[in-house]
């Protein structure tokens, strides 16, 4: 194999690995959470902050990061982020308290909103925009759509063998055998701009209006969504991402140029992003707890439960990242929400006494399927045609799109589950009968979420043939 062909390989490899840390970390705790609970003694109301820690910042800061690695170096901060990461990641897994925890995933989640958006910016600009980007956006697609559902597996296994300290301290060998070679393999490069002033209002307004976003979605839930503190904290994101606008219209270098969103397809992409990743987090979320508490699952068993979605999602992958080459993206992003939506639906009549192979497993196949088809085919329709200095603005973008979308989705099936159970019980259901009813009104309404992805594909995404992938993006609506 020529030596150019071995470097882009290496790269990508050294890439989806960094990428792969960040997404298994948001799921990694999630089985953990008892054991952690039982040693570090959360009081009920701070234990979601295991996880909502990392989401927040890592929400909040992703439009930062993707400018930043446009501006001062791609690969500057991607190893930025990468060192940031590997450092809390082991100081996290020696956690003597609480609150040590929180502030340790917090500044993951930090340092994964500059990896993410750069490492996704240099894949862009190593793969020539066509067949060999949709390659190397299969695998990366792959890995994003495959890592929550593999976080859940090595979850599993490292908490019930090793302790929920390991959940961080894997993160150590890989993240050092990626700094090393990322500085020996990968050249810098950076927007060929005139200028490298940051946005500071701009950054400002958008990072506070998005963990305000963030948190407020989270808390709703618990809070409820008509308390005036829910309000409160949505009217205040609202306040504060409109002054991020106007503030993007008059500023000579905005954070966020809005001239990228008149990308038809960039725009249409990371509105399909959202429902569908809305719908994939509450699987996993709801899923778990369903062959924990009413299979009764231990934490190994309740991973390799979900080890046919990574293998599945990665075949699917391979095949829409040719499949795209040949006839665009616009059929995989509208066809593939409705195999997720399938696969809800399905989950949308599990049985109180239900089977493995029987109930859950059905549903998990045709789900994977319809992941790894509308993730990559997502990818590459949010960054094709992106001009170079706007790559890493582009990969913050859809980053945020995924998150906000998890975020949201998690909230309001929460609230829709936490209902359904209230509701249930009222008439006479209770335990795992109740629980039960729960998880179907939950997967009933995330299938609309999925099936509202397909017919904004249909609507917004402009068909490109194949062959075209390597031509100018289409224009706005």
């Amino acid at each position: 194999m020529p030596k150019k062909a071995v470097n882009k390989t290496t790269i990508l490899i050294l890439l989806a690995l960094a990428q792969f840390m960040v997404i298994l970390d948001s799921s990694i705790v999630n089985v953990a959470i008892p054991a952690i609970n039982r040693e570090l003694h959360f009081s009920p109301e701070n234990l979601q902050w295991i996880v909502t820690a990392y989401t927040l910042t890592f929400g909040g800061f992703l439009l930062l990061g993707g400018r930043a690695a446009d501006l001062f170096g791609r690969r500057r901060m991607f190893t930025f982020g990468l060192i940031a990461f590997t450092s809390a990641s082991f100081i996290g897994g020696l956690s003597q308290n609480s609150g040590m925890l929180v502030a340790l995933r917090a500044i993951q989640g930090l340092s994964a909103a500059f990896m993410s958006p750069a490492a996704l910016s240099i894949v862009i600009n190593t793969f020539k925009q066509g067949k060999e980007r949709n390659r190397a956006l299969g695998v990366w697609g792959g890995v994003a759509a495959g890592g929550a559902a593999a976080g859940l597996l090595f979850g599993g296994v490292l908490t019930e063998y090793l302790g929920w300290r390991w959940d961080f301290f894997v993160n150590v060998p890989i993240g050092l055998a990626v700094i090393f070679f990322v500085q020996r393999i990968i050249p810098e490069s950076k927007a060929d701009m005139e200028h490298q002033h940051l946005d500071l209002p701009g950054a400002v307004l958008a990072t506070s209006g998005l963990m305000i976003l963030v948190y407020a979605l989270v808390k709703a839930p618990e809070k409820g969504w008509g308390s005036s503190s829910t309000i409160l904290l949505l009217l205040s994101s609202v306040v504060l991402l409109a002054g991020f606008i106007f503030n993007e219209t008059r500023s000579k270098q905005p954070l966020v140029p809005l001239s990228i969103f008149k990308l038809r397809n960039l725009s249409a992409a990371n509105l399909v992003q959202l429902p569908i990743t809305a719908g994939m987090l509450s699987m996993f979320f709801f899923l778990s707890l369903y062959v924990q508490t009413v299979m009764h699952y231990s934490p190994v068993r309740s991973g390799l439960a979900f080890l046919p979605v990574t293998v599945v999602i990665g075949i699917s992958s391979a095949i829409v990242s040719i499949l795209v080459g040949k006839i665009g993206y616009k059929i995989p992003m509208t066809i593939a929400p409705l195999f997720i939506t399938g696969g809800l639906l399905i989950f949308s009549r599990l049985p109180v006494h239900g089977t493995y192979l029987g109930n859950v497993l059905p549903g998990l196949i045709v789900m994977a399927l319809g992941l790894g088809f509308s993730f990559v085919s997502i990818t590459i329709a949010a960054t094709s045609g992106v001009s170079k200095h706007q790559s890493g603005l582009a990969s913050g973008i859809l980053n945020t799109s995924q998150q906000i979308g998890g975020a949201l989705g998690l909230a309001i099936l929460s609230g829709v589950f936490a209902a359904s159970i209230k509701s249930s019980t009222i008439a006479g259901s209770h335990g795992a009968v109740a629980q039960v009813a729960g998880y179907h009104d939950a997967f009933m309404v995330a299938s609309f979420f999925t099936l509202a992805a397909s017919i904004i594909a249909a609507v917004g995404v402009k068909h490109v043939r194949g062959e075209h992938l390597d031509a100018e993006p289409a224009p706005a609506v």
